[in-house]
């Protein structure tokens, strides 16, 4: 940090600290500023140093005048804009520099690169995002596919098994015929033939429904 930041970081802290008296008005201008409430915080209690790039971000984000943090000032000396703008949480200009200190001079870049952006580097941004949105769809789509295909074959197999099921159920009927068996285990084998035919059919139509959502999904972006 340079000699004059150093002379100058306890009048900036004490402003800060006096714009941001109010109750929640810390959290407030933490926002406006787009860094988070606890960071703030630290620097008001004087763990954290900070830089004159972000002193004057805190000026044209609140609307205070240029250089108006380099001296010390009273409640009666905040312009009602500044304090309007922190009530309301409604910064006048978009702050993108940095807090942290340096060792060199701070040299503030163009107002539109730190409190904004150029036209041509919000269409890059915009440009990196529709490419980013595009990647992350088509992967989708191809997970999905996978899925579908999956589903499909266990349809398949559910509908076609190795064993036809009336095939099975005429074996095991003849096997109830044929022995001598008690009440209880002749219903309990004609139960079982029963529910696995119903669970069958049961299953295949969960796993239609699974299909038909899962080839749904995506389509209507």
């Amino acid at each position: 940090m340079e000699d004059s930041d150093e002379l100058l970081l306890p009048v900036w802290r004490a402003n800060l600290v006096l714009l941001t008296r109010e109750v929640g008005a810390a959290t407030r201008l933490a926002r406006m500023m787009t860094f988070s409430a606890s960071y703030l915080k630290l620097m008001l209690s004087g763990q954290r140093e900070f830089s004159e790039e972000f002193v004057r971000g805190i000026e044209a984000v609140t609307g205070l005048p240029h250089g108006w943090m380099n001296a010390p000032h009273g409640e009666a000396d905040i312009p009602a804009e500044a304090r309007e703008a922190i009530d309301n949480e409604r910064p006048l200009a978009r702050f993108r520099g940095t807090a942290h200190p340096v060792r060199k001079k701070t040299v503030l870049r163009p107002p539109e690169p730190i409190f904004g952006q150029s036209g041509s580097a919000k269409r890059a941004e915009e440009e990196s995002v529709d490419a980013e949105a595009h990647r992350r769809q088509a992967y989708f789509r191809k997970v999905r596919d996978l899925a579908i295909q999956d589903v499909r074959r266990f349809e398949r197999h559910l509908s076609h098994a190795p064993v036809e099921l009336a095939s099975m159920r005429s074996k095991v009927e003849d096997v109830i015929a044929a022995a001598d068996l008690d009440d209880p285990i002749h219903a309990d084998l004609a139960g079982r033939l029963e529910q696995i035919e119903k669970h069958r059919h049961l299953l295949l139509r969960h796993v239609e429904r699974l299909q038909a959502l899962l080839s749904q999904l995506g389509e209507s972006e």
